[in-house]
């Protein structure tokens, strides 16, 4: 406990202050530790943070540090105590103001007891623990009480009259709001005269003014850097950085990135290569990757990069970034270029144009991507949590559907959209209704070729393919179909039209089916189905039902074939980075059940944000036993209440009104205010509409479409109709509807992967990116404080800053912490207990007491600290690395000689015996040259004689040839002497030549004949096949006639027996009409006949017996007054209109009948399909026929009746003259 001092009655000035506040911190000694307290004794309970350690225990220099019940203290430890009083005595420490109507958890301060949600995924504190705080918590600290600033803070010049003193930059609040640097001139009383840095001069109170940092620190990449954490000195250092398109900005462990709107130079191989190799240090993605991908591969712990913000910050974006970065450091297996191509899938059939942000993500999605042992990269897995699929039906104004609508529609090839039956985006009804349907400089064709690709990398098989893009061709036409009415009800009948038609052909059912199931609805009455027409409202709801639940199927199905071409398998290591990108905080002008999810969603992550770096951070140094002074934040924990309490929470009463068949969205909205009018973050509004306060801002909504949205119905006959469709996808869609068991409500069902989600993350190691819009416009370099300021104190930057600078960051466990750096030690310790290994580590490196604390199972380190200690570590692996490198090296080189100098010996022997076998080779070799030149001299003057007598004979052959010449000569000249002799010899010869060419040509004109003729053979054989086949296919259409002849025989056979019993029918009727007629005759009581009923089965079978009953024409002994005979007039009459429509009727089917004759045997020129057709009459002749037997019973019914009551009356007439006659 902190001693209670008086405030001091002597006036002091502030810079008197100052200085004392100064002279008291250079006292304090700074070589020596803070106390060290003492390890817990049990794992169920952590001692408390007012024990220290046993008598007398020493650390360092003769520091001794005690019990504190009657033991000596530090004096350091009491300097520290007192100056904290005395601070707060004087009032040196300011706080800042808090916004009207929000509230704030204090967390940090000691035994402080904190109350969870009502329901929350983590997992519950034991009672034990519990009840030790409760036992222990002291009444003083239990009440609120008013948090302080750090003392780093408030001896930097929290202190506003040092600052006016001196006459140093300020910030001032001028009138309109807007916060301007100026410069103090004078001061007078509670006013300031600042000049400010336009030129002109203003005088403002001094309570709007807020100390502004020093030039040095203008632009820090760290807000921790800045000397003043006021939110104008923030705004201002982020925009100054964002005005020199340096986006990224770190706020201790958070990483604020600011959206650009633009391309910047920040990205790309070089940048990869720097930060991968810790040549660049600045904020970044890139930075934040690559500290988790490291953590990972150091600690063995999974990761999780937690990317936040409004719509339209650049979540997407940033997501991306952070996955190339992965990739580029796990690349090599190939499968990190199928994980980068996932992006532009899932923005393809997940994102869309809003009003805020050209492609918003409308679903959001969890990557984890899992890393093998030596850091490759080696699968993924992807989940995706609440697609908007009410986008697919209804878009606002100036925004679009899904991207893929319009990537399809502008960039499928010729031959896809033939097959697809596409048109322009334009001509389609759900994507033209908004009237938007292109995005400036986005080329929805070139996204098209891009998603071919990505879909052929992620190894998805062209069927495949084919079918997606049939789905969403089918969900366009289904958007097509238009109604009509058909009476006064409302009731309507689907248009069949070209979209019925192409709607049916791409889901694979009959088009009679899709009407069937668009314009009605099945009714269970008892063991019956009674078929119900829709009216308009409900047939365009079943028509919009069908078409997102085909679309939300088809995503997740999708997401699923992805999941399964980048599976990991056996390669798991149970080491992954998770990128978290879902969608932002959402508030329209209306409000819906999409945008209830969404805040939804952003509370739940909030609440994990300040979890972890509030709640849990100062949690853990109070259980820890660390000195903290609390730090005040705005906890959103009853706003989750107020949406997950149970049984009275907004999600438990929609799913129970949702399970009132007559609920309406009125009677919800009662409902809310009647239950939820208690909690503070609800309010009631007029109009069915309700407020809640989230952390970001009050949102309102429109209870409209709450239960339906909630309830999700899909009717019973659109689920029979994807069944009964020959396509693969739509049947694989119905059964994943049917096999579920239960179905839940959107609402219940996106809270259980809301918690899932939260507790894989619970696993995880969090880095948070917060990213931020910096204007509504969505224009480059344009920076709106409002706006800005208003999503940093949504995101709790200003918080954060405030815990890192006076925190912690750095916790290692003892054991862990003596494991990693004992090897460090000099000297060795006596003891060797991790906390006295952990204490000598720390003086063996003189860190600062005030750098780091000591609690009871782990080590506190401030930012920067454990790096020198990796540095120190790293050095001396590196040099014992060296040592035993060269160890190493002289082992080799000692073992290499050993080695040499037994193989020169070797060598040295096998060398002789190599040279003695080469000297016994080179005698061999002596002797058989000799013998060798021995036989070569024989063989060289054998081959000198053969070469003389060669030339011999040679000089004979020329001679010889010499004198044939000479002899020719001779004979040339008679020859000469005879030419006058030889000319008709040589026209004959010529003769011969022309008759030799002749035949030649008429061989090669036979070859060609013969050619023609094979030729002219084979395709006789072809024709004589062909003509084979096609009597082959004349037979084939007999039979079918004759089978077609023998089944209309058969139909007109039984129509005739079934005309000839509903004859027979009305005859009955006719006759037992006549008999009633006579029956009821004045006098003739008994006469009366009894009516024969007859079921219509029985009648209208063939062969019914039909009993004779004499009928007569007419009853001419009635009188026209009579009741009786009007009534048999009357039956008469229903039985004339039964015979005229049984004619009609007859006549009817009769003329179809022929007509289908003349259809087969071609003596008509329509082109209807006479089996069709058939079906289409006989399916019309068994309804007509069913409501004929119908119209019967009941006039025979009517009859029977009528029957009875005259008969009653003139029995009654005639009693009563009776009576008369015998009084």
């Amino acid at each position: 406990m902190l001693t209670t001092v008086m405030p001091s009655t002597t006036a002091r000035s502030s810079l008197e202050e100052m200085l004392d506040s100064i002279r008291r911190r250079d006292e304090q000694p700074k070589d020596v530790p803070p106390a060290l307290p003492t390890r817990p004794n049990s794992k169920a309970r952590l001692p408390s943070n007012r024990r220290s350690l046993l008598h007398n225990f020493k650390i360092g220099d003769g520091v001794t540090v005690n019990l504190p019940n009657g033991g000596k203290v530090d004096k350091g430890e009491k300097k520290g105590r007192a100056q904290k009083e005395e601070r707060k005595r004087d009032g040196i420490f300011t706080e800042e103001v808090k916004e009207l109507g929000t509230e704030s958890g204090s967390f940090g301060s000691k035994k402080m007891k904190v109350d969870s949600p009502a329901e929350t995924p983590y997992g519950r504190r034991s009672q034990e623990e519990e009840n030790y705080e409760s036992d222990n918590m002291d009444p003083s600290e239990a009440e609120p009480s008013t948090s302080l600033p750090s003392t780093e803070e408030s001896e930097r010049g929290y202190n506003i009259g040092y600052v006016l003193k001196k006459k140093l930059r300020v910030w001032c609040c001028l009138s309109n709001g807007q916060w301007e640097l100026g410069k103090i001139q004078s001061t007078s009383g509670k006013d300031a005269v600042v000049l400010l840095s336009g030129g002109s001069v203003v005088t403002v109170p001094t309570g709007n003014i807020l100390p502004a940092n020093p030039d040095i620190l203008e632009g820090v990449d760290d807000l921790i850097q800045l000397s003043y954490l006021n939110e104008p000195s923030v705004l201002h250092n982020l925009q100054y950085r964002y005005s020199r398109d340096m986006v990224y900005s770190k706020a201790g462990p958070v990483l604020v990135a600011i959206n650009p709107f633009k391309d910047v130079q920040l990205y790309g191989n070089e940048f990869i290569t720097g930060y991968r190799d810790k040549v660049m240090d600045n904020p970044h993605v890139y930075a934040i990757a690559d500290t988790a991908f490291n953590e990972m591969m150091r600690d063995e712990v999974n990761q999780s990069i937690i990317i936040s913000g409004e719509s339209g910050a650049g979540k997407t974006e940033t997501a991306k970034i952070a996955m190339q970065y992965l990739a580029a450091l796990g690349g090599g297996s190939g499968i990190e270029y199928g994980v980068l191509q996932t992006n532009c899938i899932l923005e393809a059939f997940g994102n869309a144009k809003t009003l805020r942000n050209v492609n918003s993500s409308r679903f959001g999605k969890l990557i984890e991507i899992h890393f093998s042992t030596t850091g490759k990269i080696c699968g993924a897995k992807i989940q995706t949590f609440l697609l908007e699929k009410s986008r697919v039906v209804q878009i606002a104004k100036g925004e679009r559907s899904y991207h893929i609508f319009y990537q399809l529609c502008a960039g499928a090839p010729a031959s896809l959209k033939e097959r697809l039956n596409l048109k322009a985006a334009s001509e389609y009804n759900y994507l033209k209704q908004s009237g938007c349907l292109t995005i400036d400089d986005v080329d929805d064709a070139k996204k098209f070729h891009m998603l071919m690709e990505a879909l052929d990398i992620v190894k998805l098989p062209k069927d495949d393919q084919e079918n997606i893009f049939a789905m969403l061709a089918a969900v366009l036409w289904l958007g097509d179909i238009s109604f009509q009415k058909i009476d006064n009800e409302n009731h309507v009948d689907v248009v069949a039209d070209d979209a019925v038609t192409y709607a049916a052909i791409l889901m694979g059912c009959k088009a009679e089916d899709l009407i069937f199931a668009l314009s009605t609805c099945k009714i269970q009455a008892g063991n019956d189905n009674i078929v119900q027409k829709l009216t308009l409202r409900q047939s365009i709801d079943a028509r919009d039902a069908l078409a997102k639940f085909i679309y939300e199927s088809l995503f997740d199905w999708l997401v699923e074939q992805i999941n399964k071409s980048l599976e990991v398998g056996k390669c798991r290591t149970g080491r992954s980075i998770n990128i978290l990108d879902i969608y932002g905080f959402e508030s329209f002008e209306e409000n819906s059940f999409e945008q209830f999810c969404i805040n939804y969603a952003n509370e739940r992550l909030q609440q994990h944000f300040n979890r972890h770096l509030f709640k849990l951070e100062q949690e853990e140094y109070t259980q820890d036993g660390i000195d903290w002074t609390k730090v005040d934040f705005e906890d959103n924990k009853e706003c989750l209440n107020l949406f997950e309490k149970k049984p009275l929470g907004l999600l438990s009463l929609l799913d129970e009104e949702s399970t009132f068949p007559k609920a309406s969205d009125l009677t919800f909205a009662d409902k809310l205010n009647q239950h939820l009018n208690a909690n503070p973050c609800f309010k009631g509004e007029r109009g069915g509409a309700f407020s809640v306060r989230h952390y970001a801002g009050e949102v309102l909504y429109d209870t409209s479409g709450f239960l339906e949205k909630n309830r999700d119905p899909l009717p019973s006959d659109s689920i029979q109709l994807l069944s009964s469709c020959s396509c693969q996808l739509p049947q694989l869609f119905a059964s994943n509807m049917l096999s579920k068991s239960q179905k839940q409500s959107v609402g219940t069902k996106f809270k259980g992967q809301l918690f899932k989600l939260m507790k894989q993350l619970e696993n995880t190691t969090p880095h948070f990116i917060r990213c931020i819009k910096p204007n509504s416009k969505q224009l480059p370099g344009v920076y709106e404080k409002d706006l800005v300021l208003q999503q940093l104190r949504c995101c709790g930057v200003l918080e954060v800053v405030r815990i890192s600078r006076s925190g912690y960051p750095t916790r290692i466990t003892h054991k862990h912490f003596a494991k990693r750096y004992g090897f460090l030690l000099s000297v060795n310790v006596v003891s060797q207990d991790p906390l006295s290994i952990s204490a000598a580590i720390l003086q063996q490196f003189n860190i600062l007491p005030d750098m780091y604390q000591v609690g009871y199972t782990k080590l506190f380190l401030r930012t920067g600290q454990i790096g020198i200690l990796e540095d120190a570590r790293k050095k001396t692996l590196q040099g014992i690395l060296c040592v035993q490198k060269w160890f190493r090296g002289h082992q080799a080189r000692c073992y290499f000689q050993k080695i040499k100098k037994g193989i020169t010996n070797l060598q040295s022997y096998i060398r002789g015996e190599n040279a003695r076998k080469e000297y016994q080779d080179l005698v061999k070799r002596q002797k058989a040259v000799a013998l060798i030149q021995r036989h070569m001299r024989k063989q060289i003057t054998w081959r000198t004689q053969n070469d003389r007598k060669r030339a011999v004979i040679l000089l004979q052959s020329v001679t010889r040839g010499w004198l044939v010449r000479r002899h020719l000569n001779d004979m040339e000249n008679l020859v000469k002497s005879n030419f006058s002799n030889t000319k008709p010899i040589a026209k004959q010869a010529a003769k011969i030549l022309e008759r030799k060419e002749h035949t030649q040509v008429q061989s090669s004109v036979l070859e060609e004949l013969q050619r023609r003729v094979l030729m002219a053979e084979a395709a006789l054989v072809r024709k004589e096949e062909e003509n084979a086949a096609l009597q082959e296919q004349l037979q084939q259409f007999e039979k079918r006639w004759s089978d077609y002849e023998a089944k209309m025989k058969s139909m007109e056979e039984m129509w005739q027996k079934e005309m000839t019993s509903l004859q027979r029918s009305l005859a009955i009727v006719k006759r037992s009409l006549a008999a009633d007629d006579n029956a009821g005759e004045p006098g003739r009581p008994d006469a009366l006949p009894v009516l024969h009923c007859y079921d219509s089965e029985d009648i209208t079978s063939p062969g019914a017996h039909t009993p004779d009953v004499t009928t007569p024409e007419k009853l001419s002994n009635l009188t026209p007054d009579n009741g009786f005979g009007q009534a048999s007039d009357a039956g008469l009459n229903a039985v004339s209109h039964l015979v005229k429509e049984f004619e009609k009727r007859k006549q009817v089917f009769e003329e179809d009948a022929g007509f289908l004759v003349e259809v087969k045997s071609g003596h008509s020129a329509s082109s209807a399909n006479p089996r069709d057709e058939l079906r289409k009459l006989k399916l019309r002749f068994e309804t007509w026929k069913k409501e004929y037997k119908l119209k019967l019973r009941e006039t025979k019914s009517t009859l029977h009746r009528l029957g009875n009551s005259e008969v009653e009356k003139t029995r009654r007439r005639w009693w009563g003259k009776k009576s008369t006659r015998g009084t």
